[in-house]
């Protein structure tokens, strides 16, 4: 029974990881790709006297995460490479704590009743991905 539960939490965290890792793709290259009237026009006030500079390495740690999320427990099935179910836990995680410091600028900013429902679309994958992605590689007993 508990490889039978774990195949399903595995595959739960794939479907959400994936789902963490298109959207943040998105999101990620738009902010490697765009330049600042591009982020105007989006709606990103934020972007606004945040420096480019900044904004690339937002978009490429979404990017990042969202091929670690992904890749990480592909390459964990290659024998030899059991380690890299970690690095889709880290990724995971890494893509929760973006969106957790993207709701900690847009309540400073006042944003929050704009932004906080897309906010937590893009939190709440990656967090589920990341937890089954831990149930999977931590020795729990059930």
């Amino acid at each position: 029974m508990n490889g039978v539960f774990s195949a399903v939490i595995a595959l739960a965290g794939i479907g959400f990881g994936v789902w963490a890792a298109l959207t943040f793709w998105k999101a990620g290259n738009f902010k490697l790709k765009g330049n600042k009237e591009a982020f105007a026009a989006a709606g990103f006030g934020w972007a606004e006297k945040t420096p480019i500079g900044v904004i690339r390495v937002i978009g490429f740690l979404e990017v990042l995460g969202a091929i670690g999320v992904v890749l990480a427990p592909a390459a964990a099935l290659i024998p030899g490479l059991e380690f890299a179910q970690y690095l889709a836990v880290a990724a995971g995680l890494g893509l929760a704590l973006t969106m957790v410091g993207a709701m900690v600028v847009h309540q400073s900013r006042g944003e929050s009743k704009y932004t906080f429902k897309m906010n937590f679309k893009l939190f709440w994958p990656a967090v589920v991905a990341a937890v089954a992605y831990a149930l999977v590689v931590l020795p729990l007993q059930f």
